[in-house]
């Protein structure tokens, strides 16, 4: 029984107060073995971002209040990474930033001040003792590169005397290094009524710290020897310096003071503006749901954690990757469309991404990764161009009205179909790596020298997971495309090309147990070579049975679902190897090399999870029965939104209990498809709640 596919409807609005909110009370605010391990994120709609712990403290060379995108999505730089702010009540001195030193000392210890944490609708800290409470608030422009940091006093004893100090610490450095004392940083302070100006460096952007009626102290220290725990786990550069060139000192009479950290010019008197615009736009974005979704806020959750992905490559619209290392990718863009933008009801930003994409197919492949540096994009997936097939086909099903449909119909008559067809013959004709097609239908890919499918971790010239060949999942994925042109070869009247499409799709399908079963084991292998056939039990398998036009069925289907669920799926999505298999690494760890040997040999990865579920439901003779059993693990999967990424889901998980969240604390793909199952399943005219 097939599930509906998603589509649009009116929403209705719903207000901050209405949503369930992520919030830490004082317990668990001034325990900082958990305060540190849980992350918040703000970003600005341009790749730029603002991130840290709920302790305040730093834990990665990635977190900073100020992450400036210079070459919007990318070109990230950490420009502003710290402030060390205290209150003075009565010439008392209380903390309220945390940092870690090295040799693990923590000093100063603001988080023992720390008597709340709130994520919406953006971060709150909340600081209180018994005659006080005060809040700091965080929050970035939408579309610029600025972050605004709020201090307001909610409540405090009559007579007492407050005032506030604000020490900057700035970096000034690419996201993926670390500083150190320099005689080159320019220590100059240049003082306007509105704003401080510095420029520490010539070649990059200065920093405007506009501030509310302070007195400004400029000094100029290093403050040496910054260690970020994260780092440390996972040998890489883990000290820092970071400079400080000045302090604000303010008197708390009006209750309240506001720092704005920007790459322009900025007034901290349109703070309140800053602030309206932001909320009213969080509202809008986040809290127009469809449908009421009971009492589960995985699916409201995951709505905010979306639109954090959406970001500007002028003047079109793109999709992160993930954060805080990742940029836009093309096989990570095409799998996360639907989910993204779809699931949320942004087809026109759906529409606007795949006709960029168009514009970058060369050799009938999609770019895969747009670089940092603005370099060619490179060219090396095979599976990111066939996943274009299913965001298109995703995208012409999003409602099945007449009106949206001929208007789908049209985008892809006029400005889709001929690159499609393009990408069809490239790969029967071979392209790039050895893609081609060959007489039976089967699509090999790869030449031993590059990882093309998405299992690419690669050390050196050490392939950690070596796929050339008949990739499974490729051919699933191949054969999936080839109906989908076949189908919109009949909608548009091109029956040649359909005809064609369809008769290699039969060929692949003919052949494609012969080839890939394993009867004893009951499942597929993974990748079919001429000889040295790769049978690892992996999850790649599972797009055989998951995909719209399956290459699998009937009991096959149903063993390969039993079996995948045995052995790879966990409460977080499925392992990359099976437990059982000698080159299974269940902890993903150490440096570099030993995270690469885990990445994709038994480390779990949350967005297996939505093709899992759909081939469970494709395969089953009962949808209602398998329905409460989804359930069920998103209701469990819900507590992750909690740890780690506050509001987001993480990149990858160990394959050993208790599953610890690892890599990106926000990945695309893995809100992606746990979004795009969860709206599907809700929809079930069968699910009650």
């Amino acid at each position: 029984m097939a599930l509906p596919e998603i589509s649009g409807s009116t929403p209705f609005t719903c207000n901050f107060a209405d949503a369930n909110m992520i919030e830490f009370g004082e317990l668990a605010c001034r325990d900082l073995a958990t305060a540190k391990k849980r992350e918040w994120l703000v970003t600005n709609g341009i790749g730029g971002y603002s991130s840290s712990t709920v302790a305040g403290m730093n834990t990665r060379r990635y977190h900073g209040l100020l992450v400036a995108a210079t070459r919007p999505p990318v070109g990230r730089i950490v420009m502003l990474s710290q402030l060390e702010d205290a209150i003075l009540v009565d010439s008392k001195r209380f903390d309220l930033s945390t940092n870690m030193y090295a040799g693990s000392l923590v000093h100063p210890a603001g988080h023992m001040n720390l008597a709340r944490f709130q994520l919406e609708p953006y971060p709150v800290f909340t600081f209180a003792q018994d005659d006080w409470e005060l809040e700091k608030s965080i929050f970035m422009v939408h579309g610029e590169n600025t972050t605004v940091v709020e201090y307001t006093f909610k409540r405090k004893s009559p007579g007492l005397s407050v005032s506030l100090e604000v020490r900057p610490l700035i970096a000034f450095r690419d996201y993926h290094w670390t500083t150190h004392e320099n005689s080159q940083l320019n220590r100059a302070v240049q003082q306007r009524p509105e704003y401080v100006e510095v420029h520490p460096y010539e070649t990059l952007p200065r920093l405007y710290l506009a501030h509310d009626s302070a007195k400004v102290q400029v000094d100029g220290y290093w403050y040496k020897g910054f260690e970020y725990e994260q780092e440390r786990a996972r040998g890489l550069d883990f000290i820092e310096d970071l400079f400080s060139p000045l302090i604000f000192k303010a008197d708390m009479k009006e209750g309240r003071f506001a720092l704005v950290a920007s790459t322009e010019p900025r007034s901290a008197a349109r703070v309140a503006d800053y602030r309206r615009a932001e909320v009213s736009r969080r509202s809008i974005a986040h809290f127009n749901y469809r449908a009421n979704y009971g009492s589960s806020d995985l699916i409201p959750t995951l709505y905010r954690a979306a639109e954090q992905f959406i970001v500007t490559r002028a003047p079109y619209k793109t999709l992160m990757a993930g954060y805080h290392w990742f940029s836009d990718r093309g096989r990570d863009t095409m799998i996360s469309l639907p989910g993204l933008l779809l699931a949320t009801d942004h087809p026109e930003l759906a529409r606007e991404i795949l006709l960029e994409f168009v514009r970058y197919i060369d050799g009938g492949m999609l770019p895969n990764r747009f670089p940092d540096t603005g370099e060619t994009p490179e060219y090396n997936t095979v599976d990111a161009t066939l996943w274009f097939f299913e965001a298109v086909r995703q995208y012409l099903a999003y409602r099945k009205d007449d009106e949206w449909r001929t208007q789908a119909l049209q985008l892809i008559r006029e400005s889709l179909y001929a690159p499609l067809k393009g990408i069809v013959h490239a790969h029967i004709a071979g392209t790039r790596f050895g893609i081609r097609a060959d007489e039976e239908g089967f699509l090999w890919a790869g030449d031993g020298k590059i990882q093309l499918t998405w299992m690419d971790a690669r050390v050196g010239d050490v392939s950690i997971t070596p796929r050339a060949g008949r990739p499974v999942e490729i051919q699933a994925l191949w054969h999936n495309a080839l109906r989908i042109l076949q189908d919109l070869g009949r909608m548009l009247g091109d029956h040649i090309s359909a005809d064609s499409c369809a008769e290699l799709a039969g060929k692949l399908r003919t052949g494609f147990e012969r080839v890939f079963w394993l009867e004893q084991e009951g499942h597929l292998r993974d990748v079919a070579r001429l000889a040295e056939h790769d049978n690892s039990l992996r999850p790649n398998q599972i797009f055989a049975v998951s995909l719209h036009y399956p290459l699998l069925k009937g009991d096959r289907a149903r063993s390969v679902v039993s079996t995948v669920e045995k052995e790879l799926l966990t409460p977080y999505g499925l392992r990359t190897l099976s437990p059982k298999d000698e080159k299974y690494r269940g902890h993903y760890a150490g440096d570099a090399w030993s995270r690469d040997n885990a990445y994709h040999q038994g480390t779990v990865w949350p967005w297996l999870a939505g093709p899992f579920f759909f081939a469970k439901l494709n395969a089953s003779d009962s949808v209602e029965e398998v329905l409460p059993q989804i359930d069920a693990w998103l209701d469990a999967f819900t507590g992750h939104l909690r740890d780690a990424g506050l509001g987001q889901i993480s990149e990858i998980f160990d394959g050993d209990f208790p599953h610890s969240p690892q890599g990106c604390i926000a990945q695309a793909w893995s809100v992606a498809e746990i979004l795009r199952l969860a709206k599907v399943v809700s929809k079930h005219p069968s699910r009650k709640r």
